[in-house]
């Protein structure tokens, strides 16, 4: 039985799903297409993912292929309401709510894997987590499942380094149309549009430092580039911080950018990037912002514990004053800034990445009981479909190899 804040908002959900389907040409095509074929006729799918109207879209084309889904979010702030009110309406198990407490985020995904799922969908490894520990018999049935996230990603791949991995996993975040895409222009995009959207405050002329230069890095980065701001990257990585030295930005440690900017993004997927001797020498007036998976990137315990007040200030950012009155804004509670006070990535990239997601559960379907035990990655031939079908959306086309080329370039492919 479903699990929601109010069944009543569900309009607004529909409303909220129709207007991102009329975006997404790609995932459209594989609705119509396992509308058809019913991949997944008697199969049962554990979703927990951002729960918005892409995911709840994606939801829907799984169904559309036969599946029973269980839905709930993965992040306590990231679930609309009245997107998981229309899945309810549409016959689909939700459990989510937006704001929820440790122990009722946990108590969602035991739910979600109760029935026992065929295939799941992971975002930052909390599914995954629980079927390797105290919901072990869940997972029962389990053929396998893709894993969404970056976070995610560095957690199975710890797992299958200590031996302890007991499912097949595909490694969704690391194929070419989900990280080219998802992880930089939809992360560039939507996290600086939660910022400006809950801040109202201008960016151009702002010192903006970005923690981290992976492909969300690198997307935020960018962003903030175009908007008019000086962008400071800092890295632990020498390799990608020649390669932010080279796309023009200022690459130094964070002990040094912390005195110099105004505000503050981290995209690391590690813990304490921005730490108690870092709020010690910060501005007054910044703002600290997250877009890493979890909160832990900005040491908000440290902060509170620094402070001699504590309120808030606007919807989604709650101010800390210290004892010698400087102001440090956080935003989002140190959570996903771009889902926790936007709308997440924008429904053409998702499209994408969504799309990935579908064709993955499918191969793990069709190759049940051929795969071992251990981390995949995106079959070459998904991405190159899921690229293709985007390409012709945008009324774009490619070259074909003749066979004389391909027998140049010794591909006899």
């Amino acid at each position: 039985m479903s699990n929601i804040k109010d069944i009543s908002l569900a309009k607004s959900g529909h409303d909220k799903i129709n207007w991102v389907k009329s975006y997404m040409p790609v995932l459209n095509k594989i609705n119509e297409e396992f509308t058809r074929t019913k991949p997944f006729a008697g199969k049962k799918i554990s979703m927990s993912i951002h729960l918005e109207a892409k995911t709840a879209y994606l939801a829907i084309t799984l169904a559309a292929g036969g599946a029973q889904v269980y839905v709930t979010g993965c992040n306590p702030l990231s679930t609309q309401d009245d997107v998981a009110a229309a899945l309810v309406d549409l016959g689909f198990e939700v459990n989510a709510w937006r704001g929820v407490t440790d122990a009722e985020y946990e108590e969602h995904l035991k739910k979600t894997l109760s029935l026992c799922p065929d295939v799941m969908i992971d975002d930052g490894g909390d599914l995954t987590h629980l079927l390797h520990g105290e919901c072990r018999e869940y997972g029962k049935n389990l053929i396998g499942g893709c894993e969404e996230t970056t976070t995610g990603i560095h957690r199975l791949f710890a797992r299958q380094a200590a031996g302890q991995l007991d499912y097949t996993m595909i490694d969704v975040n690391d194929a070419d149309c989900k990280h080219l895409f998802d992880n930089r222009y939809g992360t560039g995009q939507s996290t600086l549009d939660g910022i400006m959207n809950s801040t109202n405050l201008i960016i151009a002329g702002k010192t903006v430092v970005v923690s981290g230069y992976g492909w969300c890095g690198k997307g935020v980065a960018m962003r903030a580039k175009g908007m008019g701001a000086n962008v400071i990257v800092t890295e632990i990585d020498p390799v990608k911080g020649i390669e932010a030295v080279m796309d023009g930005f200022r690459v130094m440690p964070m002990d040094e950018a912390c005195a110099l900017g105004d505000l503050f993004i981290t995209v690391t997927g590690c813990k304490d990037v921005i730490r108690a001797e870092h709020f010690d020498k910060m501005k007054d007036g910044v703002l600290l912002a997250n877009s890493g998976h979890f909160d832990v990137e900005i040491d908000k315990v440290v902060l509170a514990s620094k402070a001699a007040e504590i309120w808030q200030r606007k919807p989604n950012i709650m101010g800390y004053k210290l004892p010698d009155g400087r102001i440090i804004n956080l935003m989002a509670e140190g959570r996903l800034v771009n889902l926790a006070a936007g709308n997440g990535h924008p429904a053409e990239i998702m499209d994408m990445s969504f799309a990935i997601q579908a064709k993955s559960l499918e191969y793990l379907v069709k190759h049940e009981g051929k795969l071992d035990k251990k981390v995949y990655q995106v079959p070459r031939e998904i991405d190159a479909e899921v690229a293709s079908l985007k390409l012709a959306s945008l009324g774009a086309a490619v070259d074909v190899l003749s066979d004389e080329q391909k027998a140049y370039l010794g591909n006899f492919n």
